[in-house]
């Protein structure tokens, strides 16, 4: 399964996620995976809807899909077995006063930097966690993000303020290598990034203090940062790049969350409504 996992080029993030499904299958059947046939997977898939949600089940379904077709060599009609419901949901997004006093209650530096850097480049959690010295490029005024979503890299600017901010952190605990190391000790010598969790703990425990109420996540800031450049007028297409959708169709969603937009089409369509009064009367 690894194998075929890496012969296909898929990213680490997409390979755990793969090898998951697979051993969360293994311990559910009572038969070898060299076995399993359409009503196993019946089985499992309508056990698995009870358990998890269908973001799990949709993961699952891929993953046990590739390992079929590429280890099992096998065809399956996938969609007799499960079909996910299509779900169009609307992010919540905070808006910049919310935003303010969420970072003023996160207590430590390393946290609220991360979170504050990671809005202002409208970067994923893991994104942001990678960021290394070597990534910041001051005299161009951008910043290099690799291997995002799909393996690929992308550049986004770097206002004045957030490398400011990071350069106030580096001086803390000036690692040669990476931005957010994991705390320790002797920091400058932390092999790795601080642990996703912590940032995750630290943003819920802040919320409250807020007086935020909302499901606000990590992922929440990036809704944000893009929701916030609309609102300031940057182009729907400058916005996908920035973020590295890879449809415009991803991008769009964020007409629907900003007041702005809203407040203008309810003003086209209060025009619309007198003009067609005015025609009403004069005829």
């Amino acid at each position: 399964m690894q194998r075929a996992l890496r012969r296909q080029g898929l990213s680490e993030v997409t390979r755990d996620s793969y090898a998951r499904a697979v051993r969360r299958l293994e311990g559910w059947l009572d038969v070898p995976l060299d076995q399993v046939g359409p009503s196993h997977l019946k089985d499992y898939f309508s056990a698995l809807i009870e358990s998890h949600s269908w973001s799990t089940v949709k993961v699952d379904r891929c993953g046990l899909q590739f390992f079929y077709a590429h280890v099992l060599e096998r065809a399956w009609d996938w969609v007799k077995i499960v079909r996910p419901p299509r779900e169009q949901r609307i992010p919540d997004v905070l808006s910049q006063a919310e935003l303010v006093r969420l970072l003023r209650c996160v207590r430590e530096r390393r946290y609220r930097t991360y979170l504050f850097v990671t809005y202002s480049l409208g970067l994923r959690l893991s994104e942001a966690l990678a960021l290394q010295v070597g990534d910041i490029e001051t005299d161009h005024g951008r910043v290099h993000v690799r291997r995002g979503k799909g393996c690929k890299d992308r550049l986004v600017p770097l206002p004045v303020a957030t490398l400011q901010a990071l350069r106030r952190y580096w001086s803390e605990h000036r690692h040669p290598r990476l931005l957010f190391p994991a705390p320790g000790s002797d920091s400058t010598a932390a092999p790795r990034s601080m642990d996703a969790g912590g940032v995750q703990s630290a943003l819920k425990k802040a919320l409250p203090d807020a007086g935020i109420q909302r499901r606000i996540t990590v992922h929440s800031l990036r809704h944000s940062y893009a929701t916030h450049l609309l609102e300031a007028g940057v182009d729907l297409r400058e916005i996908q790049a920035l973020l590295g959708h890879s449809s415009p169709l991803t991008t769009a969603r964020y007409a629907h969350l900003t007041e702005r937009t809203a407040a203008n089409t309810r003003e086209r369509i209060e025009a619309l409504m007198q003009s067609l009064q005015s025609l009403w009367r004069a005829g």
